[in-house]
């Protein structure tokens, strides 16, 4: 089974429990601070026109590969 991680608060996400995500996330004004993968804190670097987040073993995202999904 491959483990989840809420990418703003870190906690393993667990089928049936529910997981609360901040307001301002659920909007779309956070980046995500952890890594959806493992669960470790990422480096995020916020710009006028974006955010890219990197995790130490999963590389990086960014906020443009989000928007054309």
């Amino acid at each position: 089974m491959d483990e989840r991680y809420n990418p703003f608060t870190g906690k393993r996400i667990v089928p049936g429990l529910d997981d609360a995500t901040p307001a301002s996330a659920a909007l779309g004004l956070e980046p995500p601070r952890f890594c959806e993968q493992c669960g470790r804190r990422m480096i995020v670097q916020i710009s006028p026109d974006g955010w890219w987040a990197k995790c130490s073993r999963h590389g990086i995202i960014e906020s443009a590969q989000l928007e054309r999904r």
